[in-house]
């Protein structure tokens, strides 16, 4: 965990109980100018192509974000968030091609870049990011690019019918999979809440009403990483975890 004058951050992954490679990747960081970055990638491809996919992925961000000293305008800002989620695309999708073995590895990607009272999200795939509202309401605000997150968007099914269905694993969209990047990005005005992005390994096995307990509770941020992950394995740990946790210094 670091410190600064806004805030503080903790991040980890933990493999899981299930798999045998850990395929997830998690940091946050913040620069000179107080600005905050926040990412986890949850790779796929299976073993030595989702890790080495989500690893391209946020060394690309890391380091773009490292090279960049200050965003003097919010619409700067969102641009940058734009062009590196472009360049961490293409990185993937050539050492695939370049690589018999590493053709169709991809990765999500959830980023939140803090600046100015602005948040902005820059999004592909299906792990979270979700804002804990009056330290109260946890509101998740990517949308899950799946096929039951699709049928979920029209209608089709309900929230309930969407947590048991068959094919809710299904991704409709990943990072390095194609030549070009589909993502979301959106800015929202940014008052202090406390900010958690995390892979799908959380939220497959912890139900969002313990995650916004932990959140809400008096542990130190390292305690509520560390008890999300170990709630998530004691519950089957089918799968990696990642998990950043954000929290504004009031």
């Amino acid at each position: 965990m670091k410190k600064y004058l806004t805030g503080r951050f903790s991040y980890r992954t933990d493999i899981g109980k299930v798999r045998l490679s850990n395929e997830d990747q998690a940091i946050a960081l913040t620069n000179a100018a107080g600005h905050v970055l926040l990412v986890v990638c949850d790779g796929m491809g299976g073993q030595n192509k989702g890790d080495l996919a989500s690893s391209l992925a946020i060394n690309t961000i890391v380091n773009a974000f490292k090279n960049t000293k200050y965003f003097f305008q919010n619409i700067i800002a969102r641009m940058w968030v734009s062009s590196v989620i472009k360049e961490a695309n293409k990185c993937i999708y050539e050492q695939a091609q370049a690589n018999e073995i590493y053709k169709g590895m991809g990765t999500t990607v959830t980023m939140v870049l803090l600046i100015n009272g602005t948040a902005i999200l820059g999004h592909v795939g299906d792990s979270r990011c979700y804002i804990l509202k009056n330290h109260h309401d946890l509101v998740q605000v990517s949308e899950d690019q799946t096929y039951v997150g699709y049928l979920l968007r029209t209608g089709q099914i309900t929230p309930e019918e969407a947590l048991t269905h068959p094919k809710r694993h299904v991704l409709m969209n990943a990072l390095g999979v194609y030549p070009s990047a589909s993502y979301q990005i959106k800015s929202f005005p940014y008052a202090n809440e406390t900010i958690l992005i995390c892979s799908d390994g959380l939220v497959n096995n912890v139900p969002l009403t313990d995650v916004s307990s932990i959140l809400r509770g008096k542990d130190t941020i390292e305690q509520k990483v560390n008890e999300l992950i170990a709630i998530s394995n004691a519950n089957g740990g089918t799968d990696n975890v990642a998990v950043v946790l954000w929290e504004a210094q009031t």
